[in-house]
């Protein structure tokens, strides 16, 4: 989650990419280069440990894009594939 996180960071859509399961990934990504990610807070996680095959982190990532500050709040799925974390999916965690 973290390197993902500094992918965005430094507008690595490529690692972004190849983190991404192949099964929900999308065909094109592109990273608004306005945004500047500040902070990322990690709020909980399951799973995800050495022998885990799945994992879910959820998180609050913080940005600003020119005056505006912002909140991206999400709770994301992972599964080990290969021996490497893949992102699967995300959801809104309710408020």
């Amino acid at each position: 989650m973290r390197s993902r996180y500094s992918a965005f960071v430094v507008g690595d859509a490529a690692y972004l990419t190849a983190t991404w399961h192949p099964r929900t990934r999308p065909r094109s990504l592109e990273l608004d280069p306005d945004v500047e990610w500040r902070r990322l807070d990690i709020v909980g996680t399951s799973g995800g440990g050495p022998f885990d095959r799945e994992g879910t982190v959820e998180f609050r990532a913080h940005f600003r894009r020119g005056a505006e500050r912002g909140l991206q709040h999400e709770r994301s799925r992972f599964v080990r594939e290969g021996g490497a974390w893949l992102y699967v999916d995300g959801d809104t965690p309710a408020a």
